[in-house]
C-alpha cells in the first residue's frame, strides 16, 4: 500500500460539453449546500429577483430546514434538488475526489444544454448586477466569451458580535479593500460559463473548447487563468460577486466549531478561515453598492 502524509486531492474533471438545446436560454445557478436553512431563503429570493431562471441544488446531507425552505420559497419548476452526500476516493491513486467539482460536472452534463449561462457559486455568495437589472443583462458586457471569472469581494463581520435582525445584504457592508489581494486566503474567483463550451471543470476555474484556460472579466477583458491576478484584470463595472464570508463574530465561531464539509482536517480548516479573516479585516472599505441596487430596483428581502 502507498502511504501519503496528505492524500492527493483532485478538483479538475475533464468532460465533453453537452449539445445546446434549440431553445436554451437564461441563467442557472448550480450550488452545493449543507445546513443553510437559516439564510438560504434570502439567497434564493435575491437571485430570483436578479433573473436567475433555475437553481440546481446539490444537498450535502442537510439536517436542518434547508430543503423545506427551498421548496417553500421557489416555484416547483424553478429548482432541482439532488441528494449529494458524496465522499469518494480513487482506489488506484488514493486521490480524494472533490464532491463539489463532481457536482458541477454533473450539473453541466445533465442540465447545461438548457441554459445560456451557468453560475457556480455558494450560498454565501451573491451576484450583483451593476449593468442592467439582471445577471443576464450584466453578462452582455462579456460579448459572448464563454468563461467569465468574478473575483470575490470578501465581507467580514462588519463589527456585528451576534446575528443582527434583517437581511445579510443590508447588514454587512464592510469588505476587504482589494479583491485581488495577495494576502493569504484573501482572494479567489468563481465562474459563470457557457455550459455547452466547457471541457474541464473545477471549483474556481474552467476550461472551454475554443479558449482553453483563458477567461474574461465582467467587461470582456481576456487573460489566462494566472493572469486573473493582475491588477489589469480587475473589474466590477458590470457584475460583482459578493462573498459574505463570516457574518457575525458569533456565527464565525459556530462555523469553525462545525468544521469543514470537505475531508480537510479541522486544524487546517480553522487556520485557513482565521487567516482569511485577518487578511480581510486588515484593510477594509465600506461597500454600499448592494444596498443601492436593492433600493434602486425596489427589491425587498
Amino acid at each position: 500500500m502507498r502511504l501519503f502524509k496528505k492524500p492527493p486531492y483532485t478538483k479538475q474533471i475533464a468532460i465533453k460539453p453537452p449539445e445546446p438545446a434549440p431553445d436554451r436560454a437564461g441563467v442557472a445557478i448550480a450550488a452545493t449546500v449543507r445546513n443553510e436553512g437559516s439564510y438560504i431563503t434570502e439567497w434564493l429570493a435575491y437571485h430570483r429577483a436578479v433573473g436567475i431562471r433555475h437553481f440546481i441544488i446539490y444537498d450535502d446531507g442537510s439536517t436542518d430546514e434547508t430543503v423545506s425552505e427551498i421548496k417553500r420559497t421557489l416555484p416547483a419548476d424553478s429548482f432541482t434538488i439532488i441528494p449529494w452526500s458524496l465522499r469518494t476516493v480513487d482506489v488506484s491513486s488514493y486521490q480524494i475526489l472533490n464532491s463539489q467539482a463532481i457536482a458541477f460536472s454533473h450539473a453541466i452534463l445533465n442540465f447545461g444544454r438548457h441554459y445560456r449561462w451557468m453560475a457556480f457559486i455558494d450560498a454565501d455568495e451573491f451576484l450583483l448586477p451593476k449593468s442592467g437589472k439582471t445577471v443576464e443583462e450584466a453578462l452582455l458586457r462579456v460579448n459572448g466569451f464563454p468563461n467569465v471569472s468574478l473575483p470575490w469581494h470578501m465581507f467580514g463581520t462588519s463589527n456585528h458580535d451576534r446575528r443582527p435582525p434583517g437581511p445579510i445584504l443590508e447588514n454587512y457592508t464592510m469588505r476587504g479593500a482589494d479583491p485581488l489581494s495577495r494576502k493569504k486566503n484573501a482572494s479567489n474567483f468563481k465562474c459563470v460559463v457557457d455550459p455547452c463550451e466547457v471541457t474541464e471543470v473545477s471549483i474556481h476555474h474552467f476550461k472551454t473548447r475554443l479558449h482553453g484556460e483563458n477567461t474574461c472579466n465582467d467587461v470582456g477583458y481576456v487573460t489566462t487563468r494566472k493572469g486573473r491576478k493582475s491588477p489589469a484584470f480587475y473589474s466590477s463595472g458590470a457584475l460583482q460577486l459578493n462573498h459574505y464570508y463570516s457574518k457575525s463574530k458569533e456565527e464565525l465561531e459556530a462555523k469553525l466549531a462545525r468544521g469543514p464539509a470537505s475531508p480537510a482536517s479541522r486544524l487546517r480548516y480553522e487556520t485557513r478561515v482565521r487567516t482569511a479573516m485577518a487578511s480581510i479585516e486588515s484593510d477594509m472599505v465600506e461597500d454600499g453598492q448592494m444596498i443601492a441596487f436593492l433600493n434602486r430596483n425596489g427589491i425587498k428581502l
